[in-house]
C-alpha cells in the first residue's frame, strides 16, 4: 500500500499558527510546495518551486524553514548519500510509518506500508522494552522497471 503525495492545502501552515510560529509570505510558499509534493524533494528543488510562487524566498530561507518543519515534528529529511551524494530529501510525516524502497539504478523512491512494520515495533517494545517513536526503515534494490 502506498500512501497519500499530496495533503490538505495549508494543513501544515495551519499547525504552525496552532503553535503559535509566524506565517511569512515566504514561509507560506515553501509550505504550499510541501503539501503540493507528489514526491520526496531536496532543497533545490523546493527552493526553485517556492521562487515561483513567490520570487523573493532564498535558500536560507528555505533551510530555515525546513529546520522547523523538522523541529515540530512535520516532516523528515532522508539521507540519499548512499543513492545520489550529498542530497537530502524532504517529504511529510503522514501519519503512519513506512518503508522507503529506493532504486539504486534510476533512484525512484516508493514508499510502502505495511502491518509488519508495526508489528515489528510492538515486538522491539515487548522484547526490548524500547518504545520507538520514529523509525525509518529503506531498503535500496532494483524497481520493476529497472529490473528489466
Amino acid at each position: 500500500m502506498s500512501l497519500p503525495r499530496t495533503e490538505m492545502p495549508g494543513r501544515l501552515q495551519s499547525l504552525l499558527s496552532e503553535r503559535g510560529i509566524r506565517m511569512t509570505l515566504q514561509r507560506r510558499a515553501i509550505l504550499r510546495v510541501m503539501e503540493a509534493a507528489s514526491k520526496h524533494l531536496d532543497a533545490s528543488q523546493i527552493l526553485r518551486r517556492a521562487q515561483k510562487l513567490d520570487a523573493s524566498v532564498d535558500r536560507s530561507t528555505v533551510y530555515r524553514t525546513l529546520g522547523l518543519l523538522k523541529r515540530q515534528g512535520l516532516i523528515d529529511e532522508l539521507d540519499r548519500t548512499h543513492i545520489s551524494g550529498e542530497v537530502h530529501h524532504y517529504e511529510r510525516r503522514l501519519g503512519r510509518d513506512h518503508i522507503h524502497m529506493a532504486c539504486l539504478r534510476c533512484g525512484k523512491i516508493a514508499e510502502f506500508v505495511t502491518e509488519g512494520l508495526e508489528r515489528l515495533k510492538r515486538q522491539m517494545e515487548k522484547d526490548a522494552r524500547f518504545h520507538a517513536l520514529i523509525s525509518r526503515l529503506e531498503i535500496c534494490g532494483y524497481c520493476a522497471a529497472c529490473r528489466r
